[in-house]
């Protein structure tokens, strides 16, 4: 700890397992102010050992153990306070293993850790409210490659909140079991009790395989159909439909659960409004949910390959303001089961792009998170941005009007680079790849949302526009998201994995440097900081029966080196828009060109760029 007094609570970090929340980067410094209850990672590093001998690397595996299976039992009461028996098998993957450091929610207190053979084991585990973080000490340190079991009983309040009227909202969702240190790194296979209150529903990632009664108290048996990074659960008196999806790749069940009656909160301002906005109920809109959620599947079923899962079930969580998504398991907000009037009236602004995508975001993560995961916090711009290009692609194929789609993106580059009430535009923060390293109290809490989600999906889709051609639209695309998903399936990926990817997959006309690769590419927008400003103009001239079309794009606000393909497209007098070409600019060395065109059937309004939004820019 380096106390000083502009910064009151500097922490340095060197650890070769990983630094907390930077794993698997070794080295950190984190600062605290504990009077404001500020936290942020101003620097995260490799050990310079790594950068001298280029072994630097997002796909490291420095962790001393892995986990392989893992059986829970778990009771949770109708206060709900959670109690619970896990048996842990896990495997060392170094040498000399003696403290086995793992993940668990504050407020679940350790009563008993044992080992195969029924000793008790020591851990560490401080109050709640001091340094919480629990590990066991073993017997006798491992060598790499033994094989260890862990049984560990547990217990604890506020893990599980009961929101009154049969709504329970799970506040622990990644560490309501024991699970690695490196968070959602590790692959484990799952085996699940859950002993709940008999008038309750529970509905887990997994499949269940039994179901009984024991006095008052429903158990459910569940079973992961492969390696998960992580499970949860969703609890209340459900009211749901229904539908099996058939597509090409197999079929998929698709179970909505909302809640039969609202949480107090909610309960108590449809009551003191009811005239405003009639009486709030989840349950109606159940069938639009589940339509929604049918759509989803079957568009990135197209593009991105089908899941290796059976079944999806989404649920209404007591949050409003955000959803989540779990392996089979997707939590929504619930304020998105209700209808729009209802949502003016609660100041929800349903007109935002939030209200119309947050289903067919969530869903899109049963894809990229979780079929797909990511390895660090450097990678998850992967995950959520890709998870919102999905969602824009879920907008062009549902909506009859493409502004609609054309329109998220508009909003998606605005969010990047408006300035804050800091001052700051967040393309000017920093990369995507620093991830949560982004916000802070002196750039806005704010930066990550507003970058991390629109810019990332903003790359994924560049990349589908400069693989879209008129002759095969988006093949050569799908082709590669598809061939992504399998060869990720079920691991953490890094931006460098992908990037691979797109090079595999990269058309001539992408290959800029020449050299087949996309280091320019992902420079400029992945690792760096830059937005391109465009000057274009045209001119048109008959010419015989054709047109003559004279074209100018001036690219500044860029380093010298700083290139992009940017399309031109024609505006017909009737409205119809299509692609004319792709122009590629280099630093600040203008595109000139004139192109003759045949008679076209109607005649040209204009020509311009990006129609699509295909270029995060700004143009003047």
């Amino acid at each position: 700890a380096v106390h000083g007094r502009e910064n009151s609570h500097l922490l340095f970090f060197y650890d070769p397992q990983g630094a907390d929340s930077v794993s698997p980067e070794e080295v950190a410094l984190f600062n605290w102010k504990s009077s404001e209850g500020e936290f942020t990672i101003p620097l995260a590093f490799h050990r310079e050992a790594e950068y001298a001998n280029q072994t630097a690397s997002g796909n490291e595996h420095n962790a001393s153990y892995s986990l392989r299976n893992e059986n829970l039992d778990v009771t949770i009461e109708k206060s709900g306070f959670l109690s619970a028996l896990a048996t842990v098998e896990l495997q060392a993957q170094q040498d000399g293993v003696a403290v086995i450091p793992m993940n668990l929610y504050r407020t679940l207190r350790v009563s008993k850790v044992e080992n195969d053979k029924g000793t008790a084991l020591d851990f560490v585990q401080e109050k709640k409210d001091d340094d919480p973080d629990f590990g066991v000490i073993l017997a006798e340190p491992l060598k790499k490659g033994d094989i260890a079991t862990l049984k560990i009983t547990y217990g604890g309040k506020d893990v599980v909140q009961n929101e009154g009227s049969g709504n329970y909202y799970p506040v622990a969702r990644m560490n309501w079991f024991p699970n690695s240190s490196q968070m959602l790194g590790d692959y484990v296979n799952y085996h699940m009790l859950f002993h709940t209150p008999k008038n309750l529903q529970l509905i887990a990632t997994g499949t269940k395989i039994g179901e009984k009664k024991e006095g008052n108290f429903i158990v459910t048996e569940w079973k992961t159909e492969q390696p998960l990074a992580v499970v949860g659960f969703s609890l209340g008196d459900f009211a749901s439909k229904s539908n099996k999806i058939s597509f090409k790749g197999g079929d998929l069940t698709l179970d909505v659960y909302a809640n039969k009656d609202l949480p107090d909160a909610f309960e108590s301002l449809s009551r003191a409004n009811s005239g405003l906005f009639g009486s709030l109920s989840t349950v109606p809109l159940l069938g639009q949910e589940l339509s929604e959620g049918e759509a989803a599947v079957q568009i990135y079923s197209d593009f991105f390959g089908s899941l290796p899962f059976s079944h999806i079930e989404l649920t209404q969580q007591s949050a409003c303001n955000y959803g989540q998504s779990w392996p089979m398991l997707v939590y929504l907000p619930v304020c998105g089961f209700f209808d729009q009037t209802q949502q003016h009236f609660m100041g929800l602004s349903p007109e935002d792009d939030y209200w119309k995508v947050v289903t067919s975001h969530e869903v899109a993560h049963q894809w990229w998170g979780q079929t797909v995961g990511f390895r660090s916090y450097r990678d998850q711009w992967m995950s959520e941005g890709f998870a919102d290009a999905s969602a824009s692609i879920y907008l062009q194929y549902t909506r009859k009007n493409i502004n609609d789609f054309r329109d998220f993106w508009k909003h998606a580059q605005k969010r990047i680079v408006e300035k804050n009430a800091f001052g700051f535009r967040p393309i000017d923060v920093g990369p995507v790849t620093m991830g949560v390293r982004l916000s802070s109290p002196q750039t806005g809490w704010n930066i990550y949302q507003n970058l991390v989600y629109p810019k990332g999906a903003y790359i994924l889709h560049m990349i589908r526009m400069m693989m879209w051609t008129p002759q095969n639209g988006d093949a050569r695309f799908k082709a590669m998201m598809q061939d992504f998903t399998s060869r990720r399936k079920m691991q953490a990926a890094t931006t460098e994995d992908f990037k691979a990817e797109v090079e595999k997959y990269m058309s001539q006309s992408m290959d800029l440097d020449k050299n087949h690769k996309m280091d320019w590419f992902f420079n400029e927008y992945v690792y760096g900081t830059e937005l391109p400003v465009y000057h274009f103009e045209s001119q048109l001239t008959p010419n015989g029966d054709g047109t003559s079309v004279h074209f100018k794009l001036q690219q500044s606000g860029t380093s010298e080196n700083f290139k992009m393909i940017v399309p031109v497209y024609l505006e017909f007098t009737d409205g119809k828009v299509i692609r004319m070409g792709n122009l590629s600019v280099f630093g600040d060395k203008p595109a000139d060109e004139t192109v003759q065109l045949p008679k076209t059937p109607q005649p040209i309004r204009r020509v311009f760029i990006n129609y699509y939004y295909d270029v995060l820019s700004i143009e003047k």
